[in-house]
């Protein structure tokens, strides 16, 4: 399980790379604690400047690992491990960079929503299916996807699920740049190292400043999140996650 989750250094810069690709990077509850810890461990540490996310070749994640949320849809508890990722995620004080190759769908396509700068590939297609299985936006997209894209576009995203591609995303502000799948580790990881060598301390407050005040964000993931919760339990969420395992089973 360690193994799905792998954090290394490169100098001031942190790599967090998901590597479930058996499950296209599906992410389970102990995936996010893990992420969750070494986001957390790479802020409080000054020795970290710049965080990295990364997939696999094909796949940066499918979203979450459905099966956890049918145990919930069928009365069992769980997912504080998601919740806490979502607030370590948005509370990040250090800069954040992406690299997505392939299959982006929910998370796979929210976390992005918060990085500073996310590079992808041009077979990249950002999915959120989350209206599709009974639930709702997560991650505070609810709150940034409108900014970045227009309602109407934020509801193609999010309440159609529409496919963004690579091209698509970056033409709407989603992401910064689509680089060829044999770049796109060295296009991030260069990336980062220029952030890395920036004056941190100068550097953090423009990162804050260019950012929306973290109370209305956070404020958002919980609503979401209560939200999300409620949803997991209801007659829709169950009928359409019992669907969508049966026929990945078929």
């Amino acid at each position: 399980m360690t193994d799905h989750i792998l954090v290394e250094r490169q100098g001031a810069v942190q790599i967090i790379r998901i590597n479930r690709p058996d499950k296209k990077n599906a992410l389970t509850r102990a995936m996010y604690a893990r992420m969750s810890a070494a986001l957390a461990e790479g802020d409080a540490d000054p020795a970290v400047r710049v965080h990295v996310f990364l997939g696999v070749p094909g796949a940066f994640s499918a979203g979450n690992d459905l099966a956890d949320f049918l145990v919930i849809t069928t009365g069992g508890e769980g997912g504080n491990e998601v919740w806490d990722f979502l607030m370590v995620l948005a509370k990040a004080e250090k800069p954040m960079v992406s690299g997505v190759d392939g299959i982006a769908v929910g998370i796979g396509t929210t976390l992005n929503l918060h990085c500073d700068l996310t590079f992808a590939t041009p077979r990249t297609l950002f999915r959120t299916p989350f209206v599709d299985l009974g639930l709702v936006p997560e991650a505070g997209s609810s709150l940034i996807a409108p900014r970045l894209l227009g309602r109407q576009g934020a509801f193609a995203l999010l309440g159609l699920g529409e496919g963004f591609s690579a091209e698509r995303a970056k033409a709407a502000g989603m992401i910064y740049d689509v680089v060829a799948e044999d770049s796109l580790e060295s296009a991030v990881l260069a990336a980062a190292a220029d952030i890395a060598a920036k004056p941190p301390g100068a550097l953090k407050i423009a990162r804050d400043l260019m950012r929306a005040p973290r109370e209305e964000l956070i404020a958002r993931i919980e609503v979401e999140s209560e939200h999300f919760r409620e949803r997991l339990k209801s007659d829709e969420a169950r009928a359409a996650l019992t669907a969508f395992m049966t026929r990945k089973k078929g």
